[in-house]
């Protein structure tokens, strides 16, 4: 045999040899994993039951920190108050049991999915309802274990949890559900009302129903049939208004911005209702009236003028009226002619002209007076109710933000 021949036998074998070295020398590090982890959780090295030691190794608490992402928000109930939430939910802690070789940074982390096998702390949601977590199609759960054994929990839960309101703005209210408060641990959650659906639903129909019902100003007063069922058909809308968006909301003890709106609204339409009572009982007055005066004709009255005593000193020297000096009438028997009667002129003191007496002479009855005081009236006092509701209760909004 050439004695050539054996170097060149051996670099033949050793290229033929089946090598587990990656072509350009890099190690295959799943398998280097698996190893990492039976070494720092191999049966008597690692106890899942003992607490981590504190940072740097004191015998202080050991500190997690948490964070949430928020999926989806389901339901937000007012009736029941409560909540439900998906999220993913993360915990991260220093466990210096858990170190390992990082093979100079190209093994940057391990992977688990049993949680059972490291220590975990024992946080839990004090306001929880109801939660699940999801398995589909695996358990959405992993465990990162870093080379200087800082732990990373992530998992996906679903959740219900209980959220006490104050509805005394509602709709214009902003709520905060918490997560409430173990150890240092708090989240807050702000809720914020979609307002436009409620001026769509309840503000815009409430003052709709407000103005139908001063239609009824604006009819004659013998049209009862008329202004009576406006009147009651918008009584009743505005009560099963009233009652429909209370049956959506919790009984509570205090009075809520919505009962302010309903209660005042219901209020105007009720008074509507009321105006027209009074304007029907002014208009029988005024017919009785007009009776009264028919049974007695021009000519009576006339005779009655003329017993006036002419004589009777009806004023006072300082020019007032005095009307139980003497007597004004006389005998039925002792007329005066007419001539004596126009010589008999009382002097009044005269009245200082008012624009809105003026006015309202225009119209000969007290029906009609009544009609179109509440055309003016009914309207400014209900833009005032708005200018304060509103600046209050948005205000009041602004502040709670604050």
């Amino acid at each position: 045999m050439w004695p050539g021949a054996l170097p060149l036998l051996l670099l033949l074998a050793v290229l033929l040899h089946p090598s587990r070295c990656t072509q350009g020398g890099k190690v295959n590090f799943r398998e280097k994993e698996k190893q990492v982890l039976d070494n720092i959780l191999g049966p008597g090295r690692y106890d899942a039951r003992i607490r981590p030691s504190g940072e740097n190794g004191t015998d202080g608490p050991a500190i997690v920190r948490v964070n949430l992402f928020v999926r989806s928000i389901a339901t937000i109930s007012d009736i029941k108050m409560e909540y439900s939430v998906q999220l993913t939910f993360r915990e991260q802690w220093l466990d210096e049991r858990l170190r390992f070789n990082d093979f100079g940074g190209r093994l940057k982390y391990l992977t688990l999915t049993e949680a059972s096998r490291v220590w975990m702390p024992d946080l839990f949601f004090s306001n929880e309802k109801e939660g699940h977590f999801h398995n589909i199609i695996m358990p959405n759960v992993y465990i990162r274990i870093f080379p200087n054994g800082s732990v990373l929990y992530s998992i996906r839960i679903s959740l219900t949890l209980s959220c006490p309101m104050n509805l005394k703005l509602y709709p214009l209210d902003r709520q905060i559900c918490s997560l409430r408060e173990y150890s240092c641990l708090k989240v807050d959650l702000l809720f914020k009302r979609e307002f436009s659906y409620y001026l769509i639903q309840i503000y815009i129909p409430c003052c709709m129903l407000v103005i139908v019902s001063w239609v009824s100003f604006w009819l004659d007063q013998s049209a009862v049939p008329a202004r009576v069922s406006l009147g009651v058909t918008t009584l009743l809308t505005m009560a099963t208004q009233t009652s429909g968006i209370n049956a959506s909301l919790p009984p509570v003890s205090y009075t809520k911005a919505i009962d302010v709106w309903t209660g005042v609204c219901l209020t105007f339409v009720f008074g509507a209702l009321l105006e027209f009572a009074l304007v029907n009982y002014a208009s029988r007055s005024d017919m009785h009236s007009d009776n009264i005066k028919k049974q007695f004709p021009p000519s009576d009255q006339m005779e009655h003028s003329s017993s006036i005593d002419p004589s009777s000193e009806l004023l006072e020297p300082d020019g007032s009226a005095n009307f139980a000096m003497k007597p004004l009438v006389r005998h039925p028997e002792d007329t005066m002619s007419m001539d004596k009667l126009q010589q008999c002129e009382i002097h009044m003191q005269p009245r200082k002209k008012n624009c809105c007496r003026s006015w309202l002479s225009k119209f000969p009855t007290r029906s009609k007076r009544i009609d179109v005081i509440s055309r003016i009236f009914f309207p400014i006092v209900f833009a005032f109710f708005n200018l304060t509701y509103w600046s209050t209760y948005l205000f009041r909004e602004e502040e709670g933000d604050e």
